[in-house]
């Protein structure tokens, strides 16, 4: 067994699972602490580093490509402190960090553990239900819908459309960006009908807009992985795309299809602005981004 033990969390290393629990000390970010405990099997690993610096330095962990909702999720864009696959070492336990490094090495080596992409999630991700609330409203996943209830400091537009509900097999994607504290964040659940909609996170009724409390906001992440590890993997959509065939002659195309979904967004925004939900101004500008997008 080779494991380490620092403030922000330890590492334990059997020869097959990298054990990852998150520190118990306040400045531990929430994020970590509320995804918890991570078993990392060899296979998801494509390596790992350790940074050593004068005043202490980081053990990194690479996975492999694919292989980790999470990561899918996000996108590499989770901060150091609140990546669950980095670790800050002490400077007096750097000889530590090292031997821990090496032994996931030698196991990497002796299984000889590919390099390549994974095919299918080789974790779980955060178990469902789950629910996050975010300064633009909260968030839910129970497995197979997902649903927003909006805040009371909401764009108008999204409070006008009431609680959205999305079911599982209309989404597409998810899209994730965390609110940084000097730009604002997003998390968008693309389906077949938001995709041409292409509006500003502020004020599309498929995503929330991420301005608020950069710790609090984070949370939603946890939300974008359940999600997207119930989704169909990457390689599996990329290879249904391939070989998608081409729609036989007389057979509606999906491009009619996008065309209803534009006149039923149009009805929906016309709707808006005759109760006057939606002003003038609102309205021509959500019309153009619309048309944009189709």
């Amino acid at each position: 067994m080779a494991e380490i033990i620092q403030r922000d969390g330890a590492w334990a290393f059997d020869g097959s699972t990298v054990r990852i629990t998150p520190g118990l000390h306040r400045r531990v970010p929430l994020f970590r602490q509320t995804y918890g405990e991570i078993a990392v099997p060899l296979e998801a690993v494509s390596g790992v580093v350790h940074e050593p610096e004068r005043r202490g330095g980081r053990l990194r962990l690479r996975l492999r490509e694919g292989a980790d909702p999470l990561l899918q999720a996000t996108g590499g864009r989770l901060p150091d402190t609140a990546d669950p696959y980095s670790l800050s070492v002490g400077a007096d336990r750097s000889g530590v960090a090292a031997y821990v490094a090496e032994e996931i090495r030698r196991a990497l080596l002796l299984d000889q553990v590919p390099k390549e992409p994974a095919k299918t999630y080789l974790l779980m991700g955060p178990p469902v239900p789950v629910s996050v609330r975010s300064s633009d409203g909260t968030v839910s996943f129970d497995g197979t819908r997902v649903r927003i209830d909006w805040a009371d400091t909401s764009d108008r537009i999204k409070r006008a459309t009431g609680p959205r509900i999305i079911d599982l097999g209309d989404l597409t994607q998810v899209e994730w960006l965390p609110n940084s504290g000097y730009g604002d964040g997003f998390l968008r659940f693309v389906t077949g009908e938001a995709v041409f909609s292409k509006l500003p996170p502020e004020k599309d009724p498929y995503a929330l807009d991420l301005w608020g409390s950069t710790r609090r906001d984070l949370l939603t992440a946890l939300v974008a992985t359940a999600v997207t590890a119930r989704l169909p993997h990457p390689s599996t959509r990329a290879g249904a795309y391939a070989e998608r065939p081409r729609p036989a002659p007389g057979v509606p195309s999906a491009r009619s299809g996008h065309h209803d979904v534009l006149l039923r967004r149009l009805r929906e925004l016309g709707e808006l602005h005759r109760d006057g939900v939606l002003t003038d101004e609102e309205f021509a500008r959500t019309k153009a981004a619309v048309l944009r997008g189709f």
